[in-house]
């Protein structure tokens, strides 16, 4: 199986919109139910032929506008209103269950002091920073834990949500299934959300990955 541009051999697929072919861990992928619905599929585990875009918002909106995946699949596709906000909020309902089904499993942790002993112990896997949380803290968190990966793409509502919080600025995952997954499908809503990013993410993506955030990453294409 042929590398990617970034070296990663994971099974490839063309997004619909650019042409471009990537590892389908790091696309979106679509399925058309039976009404004809076009239905986000974020676990790649739904029936039927796949359909696959970028993550990005601007693909996602350009995509309904060019009506690529009637031209696709041959026939008429009723596409949800709003598809780009829709994908934004399955995205992050994915990451806050990965979230809780690490604290659940006793594998998440939240609150400053915790996520840095997790750190100087070593069973700190990933660490998650809120979107709206203070840079300093950021920048402190990183200066703590300089080579895991740093997941900001969900606001501290959001992961307060998955520890039974109001809010929660600061979380670590330990190492395992759910903190990969948490890695790729944050590297996904970063292409959603304004600010959003995924630092450092190399060490725990199935087949590695270039060592630069997702903006970076678009910022490079434009």
């Amino acid at each position: 199986m042929a590398p990617d541009k970034a070296g990663r051999t994971g099974p490839l697929r063309r997004c619909l919109l650019t042409g471009e072919r990537g590892d389908r861990a790091f696309l979106l992928r679509f399925v058309i139910g039976p009404s004809g619905e076009l239905v986000p599929d974020m676990a790649t585990r739904l029936p039927g032929r796949g359909w696959w875009l970028s993550p990005r918002r601007d693909i996602a909106e350009q995509a309904v506008a060019k009506r690529v995946f009637a031209r696709a699949a041959h026939r008429s596709v009723a596409v949800p209103v709003g598809l780009a906000d829709h994908i934004e909020a399955l995205l992050v309902r994915r990451c806050i269950d990965a979230v809780g089904l690490a604290r659940r499993a006793g594998l998440a942790v939240a609150g400053f002091e915790r996520v840095a002993g997790e750190i100087r112990s070593g069973k700190a896997a990933v660490l998650l920073a809120a979107l709206d949380g203070a840079e300093g803290g950021r920048r402190k968190l990183v200066g703590l834990g300089r080579c895991l990966p740093l997941v900001c793409v969900l606001t501290a509502a959001e992961i307060g949500t998955a520890f039974g919080r109001e809010h929660v600025v600061n979380a670590s995952l330990g190492a395992g299934p759910l903190a990969s997954r948490i890695v790729v499908d944050a590297m996904k809503l970063a292409g959603f959300r304004a600010n959003a990013a995924v630092e450092r993410p190399a060490s725990l993506l199935p087949g590695g990955c270039d060592r630069m955030t997702v903006l970076e990453r678009h910022d490079r294409r434009n």
